[in-house]
């Protein structure tokens, strides 16, 4: 590329270039002198010019043409397979293998699986990242069941024994509450409601509310991104996604990685929020969560069917976290799998 201070941009070429054909009969050391550049390199660009015509003015790769001491494919593809495989680094590879530590390196660079957190933990190949250019070019929806907390608390917080007494002394505190999650691809709004199954109507439900809550934000959306479940595969939530104007896509069968962003979402809310400490029971009266409460996160009000049980989503509102889980997607904006 051009510095900031060069005589001629690729501009400035093709400026040269055309008063070198607009008088041919006039020397091009003449021309040269009156652009401020020397008569070797105005020959250099009209030659290009010549030859590839306009294209020829842009700047040329650095890279050579041809490198014949370059590690060849099948030794690459041995150390791409070794740093998959077994996760070694650079200097055990190159110890197998007999070469320098930096040609390791560098090949893996190459390859782009020079960081073990860019690889794939079960297949160890490297992550393709992505994201739409514009909020609402694709949204990602997924449901994340939460077990019921009995009281004192389960055998995360109380080890094993513990949470398995307190389990039967709560008869309450069997059955799972559902999270379910809409990620905007670009932006990274999320909505969020705690509903209690999974079912195809509560998907298609859902789906009514996020999307009239995502253009209240101003943000069109025009396609989803969900998983095979079956909520997702029914005919009510495809009926959903067609009056509402959306396109729905799907991952490909065992590939969760497609649906990173809303996966990762669903982990941070696991890790930082639903299992974080064992909260305190909420009242009834305050443990819903109205629309439009916060700007980053909605939840619709805990059905009858869960609101006698304590969990880790239903024992505290996700109003009074909202400001910390818009902290968390800002963190993990760029974090594994999104």
């Amino acid at each position: 590329m051009a510095h900031a201070n060069a005589r001629l941009t690729p501009a400035g070429r093709l400026t040269l270039v055309r008063r070198i054909s607009a008088q041919p009969r006039r020397p091009i050391a003449h021309i040269a002198h009156e652009m401020g550049v020397s008569r070797t390199t105005a020959y250099r660009w009209w030659g290009r010019y010549q030859q590839l015509g306009q294209a020829g003015l842009v700047d040329r790769p650095s890279i050579p043409a041809h490198s014949p001491r370059r590690t060849t494919a099948p030794l690459e593809q041995r150390i791409v397979a070794l740093r998959q495989r077994e996760r070694l680094g650079p200097a055990r590879i190159a110890a197998r293998l007999g070469l320098p530590a930096s040609t390791v390196h560098r090949v893996l660079v190459r390859h782009g699986c020079n960081r073990l957190a860019w690889l794939d933990r079960p297949t160890g190949r490297p992550i393709r990242r992505y994201e739409h250019p514009h909020p609402g070019d694709l949204v990602h929806l997924d449901t994340k069941k939460l077990g019921r907390i009995p009281h004192g608390g389960g055998h995360r917080v109380q080890g094993r024994a513990v949470g398995a007494a307190n389990r039967r002394a709560d008869r309450r505190a069997g059955g799972y509450d559902y999270l379910h999650a809409a990620v905007d691809d670009h932006s990274r709004l999320a909505y969020v409601e705690l509903l209690g199954d999974e079912r195809a109507q509560t998907c298609a439900r859902f789906w009514r509310r996020a999307h009239h809550w995502f253009a209240l934000h101003g943000v069109i959306v025009t396609r989803v991104l969900t998983d095979n479940g079956v909520g997702y595969r029914s005919r009510l939530f495809g009926a959903a996604l067609a009056t509402t104007g959306v396109r729905h896509q799907r991952t490909r069968p065992y590939r969760p990685q497609t649906n990173g962003k809303v996966e990762r979402f669903n982990r941070t809310m696991l890790e930082e929020w639903a299992y974080r400490r064992l909260y305190p029971p909420t009242p009834p009266a305050s443990a819903p969560c109205h629309p439009g409460s916060t700007d980053t996160t909605c939840t619709a009000p805990t059905p009858p069917s869960v609101a006698g049980h304590r969990s880790a989503a239903s024992t505290t509102s996700l109003a009074t976290t909202a400001s910390s889980i818009h902290t968390m997607l800002g963190l993990t904006r760029r974090s594994r799998g999104g």
